[in-house]
């Protein structure tokens, strides 16, 4: 419950905006706030610096160890590859965009990329689900997911949940 009392109020202080206190200097220190302006900033720079052939970019938002948001940069017409995280579960919050979310079912031409997580070209027998801004996706861990059909582009923050 504490940890999704902390989700939320990253997401509410990364959406209501306010100065920005970034921490500066090294990656291990905490960055415990982005202002809207921020965030506007991280989406820029993704439409910018996104290679053609890079389905997804992602950068980090606010980050406190073990814990990090990601703003995910997602453009349709070029395929991600599908995942699974064996220790984490993920949650989703779609900041700007539309597309299709698929849970569950089987990872296709599963490819493990480490000893926690795989990637599939696609997924057998899930769920589809379209998704738009202000929508909340939460993925159990050990639970295949894949985002597909995007209208333009897809901007989302991620977190993932280590048990």
């Amino acid at each position: 419950m504490r940890l999704m009392v902390a989700v939320l109020a990253v997401v509410g202080g990364v959406l209501t905006g306010g100065s920005s206190l970034s921490a500066q200097g090294s990656s291990a220190v905490p960055k415990l706030f982005a202002s809207a302006g921020d965030v506007k900033a991280l989406i820029a720079m993704a439409k910018s610096e996104r290679k053609p052939d890079q389905p997804n970019f992602v950068q980090p938002i606010v980050s406190l160890a073990p814990y990090n948001a990601n703003l995910e940069y997602r453009v349709g017409g070029l395929n991600a590859p599908a995942s699974t995280h064996n220790k984490d579960a993920e949650l989703f919050y779609v900041v700007e965009g539309r597309g299709t979310v698929v849970t569950g079912g089987t990872l296709q031409n599963e490819r493990r990329t480490n000893p926690d997580n795989a990637t599939g070209t696609g997924i057998d027998g899930g769920a589809s689900r379209t998704i738009a801004a202000g929508d909340w996706v939460l993925v159990p861990e050990k639970t295949p997911h894949w985002f597909t059909q995007i209208d333009g582009t897809l901007v989302m923050m991620s977190v993932h949940l280590p048990k």
